[in-house]
C-alpha cells in the first residue's frame, strides 16, 4: 500500500572521479547556479539548477515532484547529485570534469534515496537505503552530501589499499616458496609513497573526523549526519583501512630492512674485493721488484 502523505522519493547519486576539483573556477563559471556557504566549510560547493516547486506543507520549497536538482562538488574529487533524472546525469559530470584534475581510470558510484513526508511524527525516519524526513532542504542536501560525498571516496581508497594488501600478500608467498625476495629497491619506495599518501588523502582531504558545522549548529542535521555515517559504516571502514595500512607499514619495514641488509652485504663484500685486489697488487709489486732485483 503507497503512503498517500509521502511525496516521491528524492533519487540521490555519489560519484568519486578525479582526486582533485578547482571549486574556485568551478564557481566563477557557474555562478547563477551556485548557493552562497551558510558555514566555514571551504571543502565543497552546492548548485542548484531549476527552480524548486511551491510546497503545500508550510515549510518552504519542496525538492520532491519538482524538475529542480542540487549537485553537492567536492574538492577531493567526490560529487552527489540530488533529483537529478537518468539521461541528464553526464551533463553535469562534465560540468565538474572541466575543473578537475588526477582523473581516475574508473569512476567510483552509489545510490541512495531521500523520501519527504510532512506528516512523519519525528524529523527523521531510516530505511533500507533510504532516510525519510519531513522535508529535504538545502542544509539537509549539505548534510546528506557531506557524508555521502566521504562515503564514495573511502570506498575507492579502501580499494587502493586492498591492492596494495593483495601485492605484499604475493610477495610474502613468493618469499615463502622460493626464499628469495626481488622487489627493486624503487617499487618499494613507491608503495612507500602510495601508502602514505592514502593515509594523508583520507585523513586530510575528506575530513573524516570533522563533524559539519551544520550537525553543530542544529540537532536535527546532527541526527541525520549521525544516522547516516552509521548507515555508511565510516568509522567501522576507516577502522578496516587503517588495519590493513598498518600490515602494509609492517610489511614495507620488514622489506626495507631486507633491502638495506641487501645493501650492507654488498658493500661488505665490495670492501673485501678491494682489500683483496690492494692484497694481490701489493704481491705482484713486490714480486716485480724482487724479479727487477735479480737481473
Amino acid at each position: 500500500m503507497v503512503d498517500e502523505n509521502a511525496k516521491p522519493s528524492i533519487p540521490v547519486r555519489a560519484y568519486f572521479f578525479s582526486t582533485s576539483v578547482d571549486l574556485r573556477s568551478l564557481v566563477e563559471q557557474n555562478r547563477l547556479n551556485f548557493i552562497p556557504p551558510t558555514s566555514r566549510m571551504t571543502n565543497y560547493v552546492v548548485f542548484r539548477f531549476g527552480e524548486p516547486s511551491d510546497s503545500n506543507n508550510g515549510l518552504g520549497l519542496s525538492l520532491s515532484g519538482s524538475d529542480c536538482c542540487y549537485m553537492v562538488v567536492f574538492q577531493y574529487g567526490s560529487i552527489v547529485l540530488f533529483n537529478v533524472r537518468e539521461h541528464e546525469i553526464d551533463g553535469y559530470l562534465k560540468i565538474v570534469e572541466k575543473h578537475a584534475s588526477g582523473l581516475l581510470p574508473e569512476m567510483r558510484k552509489d545510490e541512495y534515496e531521500v523520501r519527504e513526508k510532512p506528516t512523519l511524527h519525528t524529523w527523521m525516519e531510516g530505511g533500507l537505503d533510504y532516510i525519510m524526513l519531513q522535508y529535504l532542504n538545502v542544509d539537509g542536501i549539505r548534510t546528506i552530501g557531506s557524508v555521502l560525498g566521504q562515503s564514495i571516496a573511502l570506498d575507492y581508497y579502501v580499494r587502493q589499499v586492498d591492492g596494495m594488501v593483495a601485492e605484499f600478500t604475493d610477495i610474502n608467498r613468493e618469499m615463502e616458496t622460493t626464499g628469495k625476495f626481488k622487489m627493486k629497491r624503487k617499487k618499494l619506495f613507491q608503495l612507500v609513497g602510495k601508502a602514505n599518501s592514502n593515509l594523508a588523502d583520507v585523513i586530510l582531504k575528506l575530513g573524516l573526523f570533522e563533524r559539519s558545522d551544520i550537525a553543530w549548529k542544529d540537532a536535527k542535521y546532527a541526527q541525520i549526519w549521525e544516522y547516516l555515517r552509521d548507515e555508511f559504516e565510516l568509522t567501522q571502514r576507516f577502522a578496516s583501512l587503517d588495519f590493513k595500512l598498518k600490515f602494509v607499514e609492517h610489511n614495507i619495514r620488514f622489506l626495507q630492512e631486507i633491502l638495506q641488509n641487501r645493501k650492507s652485504d654488498f658493500l661488505e663484500w665490495l670492501i673485501i674485493a678491494l682489500i683483496g685486489a690492494e692484497i694481490l697488487l701489493s704481491l705482484y709489486d713486490i714480486v716485480h721488484r724482487s724479479a727487477l732485483a735479480t737481473l
